[in-house]
């Protein structure tokens, strides 16, 4: 019997002061000033517990660590769960569009 659909997207907010980052700035070449940033993150957890992750240093992002100040469920409730592979796939998607509207976007 096949698992049920479990894995989730989601789009935290990271601090603005995250763009002084070198490296993430370099990786958003077309950020757009004023826009927010974001860390797009995949996980089989639910996106709440992986936040709480996060912050604890947990299997950690360096810039959600620092910078992560909310979930922005607004961007990713919509597709959740889904299975793994096409959590891969719309992890990506949702990069490109977040980065494509000008929004800094970091990605692991």
């Amino acid at each position: 019997m096949a698992r049920r659909p479990h894995h989730h997207v989601y789009v935290i907010e990271l601090h603005p002061d995250v763009l002084l980052e070198p490296k993430f700035r370099k990786c958003n070449p077309g950020y757009v000033d004023g826009k927010p940033c974001v860390y797009v993150g995949m996980t089989g957890l639910d996106p709440d517990v992986r936040f709480d992750k996060h912050k604890a240093g947990i299997q950690a992002n360096a810039y959600v660590q620092k910078y992560g100040l909310r979930l922005l469920p607004d961007l990713y409730e919509g597709f959740n769960p889904m299975r793994y592979e096409d959590a891969q796939a719309r992890e990506v998607e949702v990069g490109i569009d977040l980065r494509s509207a000008g929004f800094g976007v970091w990605q692991a």
